[in-house]
């Protein structure tokens, strides 16, 4: 699980502005975080790439999530598919 600190920049068109994030991302590599968070940030905020900047990751243990999703997705021991 990784924690990912950084700044996008929101508006780019108009007013740019650029904003902090926190997110926390399951993933078993680095590379794959940062995939999917470019991913999300991408789909949700309409942002490219080259308009968000990484400041610093951190790797952390699941109980230390802060995010309620994250963490109760790290704490199932099984999976049930009807």
């Amino acid at each position: 699980m990784f924690r990912i600190y950084g700044y996008m920049l929101i508006g780019h068109d108009s007013v740019p502005e650029w904003r902090k994030f926190v997110k926390e991302i399951r993933a078993l590599k680095l590379e794959h975080a940062l995939e999917k968070l470019y991913s999300e940030l991408g789909s949700k905020h309409k942002v490219k790439r080259a308009h968000i900047k990484i400041l610093k990751v951190e790797e952390i243990p699941p109980d230390q999530a802060i995010d309620r999703y994250v963490r109760d997705l790290s704490s199932l021991t099984k999976m049930v598919i009807e």
